[in-house]
């Protein structure tokens, strides 16, 4: 260390970059879509991105539809009515199932127990 002080010495020790670790590895986008081509992970990636719209939009629809069942529970009940109409039930559970088979009915029985709650 001839000709520099202590604190010149030690500066230009700690300034000088060591073997920093290696940064991880980025695994790419494929991994995280399960495809195999940077092509298919775009168009899983678009999709999903559809798909996540589509959802918000499904959420908005049901919130809206449980609200219009309130009125109609709401009214029906002041009426001197019951609150569920099992007839009209009947025909939600044959038109979903008639339009999305057999999981169409559960699909409307989960959305008549969000509308009306459980019976």
């Amino acid at each position: 260390m001839s000709g520099m002080s202590g604190v010149q010495a030690v500066t230009d020790l700690t300034s000088t970059p060591a073997a920093a670790p290696a940064a991880p590895v980025k695994a790419p986008a494929t991994t995280d879509t399960g495809a195999r081509t940077e092509a298919a992970a775009g168009v899983i990636t678009d999709a999903r991105a559809r798909i996540d719209d589509l959802d918000g939009r499904i959420i908005g629809l049901v919130q809206e539809r449980m609200a219009v069942s309130a009125v109609i529970q709401r009214e029906r009940i002041g009426s001197g009515g019951r609150r569920v109409n099992l007839s009209r039930e009947m025909e939600i559970l044959e038109h979903y199932r008639g339009q999305l088979g057999r999981p169409g009915t559960a699909l409307a029985m989960t959305l008549l127990e969000l509308c009306r709650g459980r019976v």
